[in-house]
């Protein structure tokens, strides 16, 4: 009997996604500076500072006492008693530890819960610009990108009454980032609530990333967890990577009903199955302990804003939006698509980045077509030298 191999290898679902455009620039940075090239890198989505010293001594302290082992798949119980308070502390928000889960990164939670609620054909709505991520883990569980569309004259703003023509009958989640990343766009309180309101009246889930939630410079910090009426839609999306300096760490969480929640952890038992054991002992301390870093570090990241867009906006034909939270400006480079045989934002930033050895991201990995995305938690020093090189190489376009 002759059994015929299948002529397929790879499943559909892992054609419906990208590489990360992020981790792609990081990997080219990586092989030039392998090479001996000196970069300036505005690409990593990550703070400069060293992680608190309370929170790494946490961790030490876990492995010296061979806190190594696996733990309940969600956290610890003492982990997601932190995230509940902090968050309720901070948002009045009202969480039990049964509604918390402990994550291996935000991404993770986001990822996770895109899998238990969207299905084949169901919509999401998505706000453009929008971080890498989003539309691909939606279209690999099979879902719908629907695209809302911002306007950059109106600093990417995103309103209730944009969200409300975008809803069809297939919407199944809208899913918001405020503050964002790239455009560092902020949703007014009036608009959340509206937007929230919008999203229970009419059984839609709210996926409320709150990445850059604490880096939020327009005002107070607002979440969607404070309608404690509406949680049976909401999702809370969290991050210690960027609150504490933790990128490395892989410490996220998600905040939902006991339902959704249950689900999460579901998923996750067949998957990761718990976070890294001590790092959730680092995550209790941060979320527990003195809540100064935070302050330090957003008064920090407001002055970079401000230094970056000022030597920026030196460059000829450079426009900029202010943003009004997260870590990063999205400058549109348009005035020089067509010079020199570059046709779009994806060739400049590749060419940026080969000749005049500065790291972007180009808008196209965040839904526009003008733009490139700056980080700027470095130092002062690599600001003036990156916009440096950045106009000499632009200017010298032709």
């Amino acid at each position: 009997m002759t059994v015929t191999a299948p002529t397929k290898v790879f499943a559909d679902r892992i054609g419906r996604i990208e590489v990360s455009a992020t981790m792609a620039v990081a990997a080219e940075a990586a092989k030039l500076r392998a090479q001996g090239v000196n970069l300036v890198d505005f690409g990593a989505g990550e703070p400069h500072f060293a992680t608190p010293r309370h929170i790494k001594d946490a961790a030490i302290a876990a492995i010296e006492a061979n806190f190594t082992r696996y733990t309940v798949v969600p956290g610890i119980p003492d982990v997601r008693k932190a995230i509940v308070e902090r968050h309720a502390c901070d948002f009045g928000s009202d969480y039990t530890i049964d509604e918390a889960v402990f994550t291996t990164g935000g991404k993770l939670a986001l990822f996770n819960t895109i899998q238990v609620l969207v299905d084949h054909g169901d919509e999401v709505i998505l706000p453009v610009p929008y971080w890498v991520s989003f539309k691909d883990i939606i279209q690999y569980a099979g879902g719908k990108v629907v695209y809302l569309e911002t306007s950059e004259a109106e600093s990417f703003r995103i309103t209730a009454d944009a969200i409300e023509q975008a809803i069809t009958p297939q919407t199944k989640a809208i899913i918001l980032n405020s503050p964002s990343n790239p455009a560092g766009s902020v949703v007014s309180a009036d608009d959340l609530e509206r937007i929230v309101h919008l999203a229970h009246d009419r059984g839609i889930f709210l996926l409320l990333d709150e990445c850059y939630v604490y880096l939020n410079y327009a005002g107070k910090p607002v979440s969607g967890g404070s309608f404690t009426w509406a949680k049976e839609h909401i999702v809370i999306l969290g991050s210690l990577s960027k609150t504490y300096s933790m990128t490395g760490w892989r410490a996220g969480y998600a905040l939902a009903n006991k339902k959704v929640a249950a689900n999460l952890s579901k998923l996750q038992s067949q998957s990761t199955s718990n976070a890294t054991s001590f790092v959730q002992k680092a995550a209790i301390a941060a979320l527990s302990g003195s809540q100064e870093c935070v302050a330090q570090f957003r008064a920090e990241f407001i002055e970079l804003r401000d230094y970056m867009l000022a030597a920026l906006l030196k460059i000829p034909g450079v426009t900029c939006t202010k943003p009004e939270g997260a870590f990063y400006v999205y400058p549109n480079i348009s005035a020089y698509l067509g010079k020199g045989g570059i046709r779009t934002a994806t060739e400049l930033a590749t060419r940026l980045l080969h000749e005049g050895h500065v790291v972007t991201v180009p808008g196209e990995a965040f839904g526009t077509a003008e733009h490139v995305r700056i980080s700027y938690p470095v130092t002062r020093e690599n600001i003036d030298e990156g916009t440096r090189r950045m106009g000499e190489f632009l200017t010298g376009l032709k």
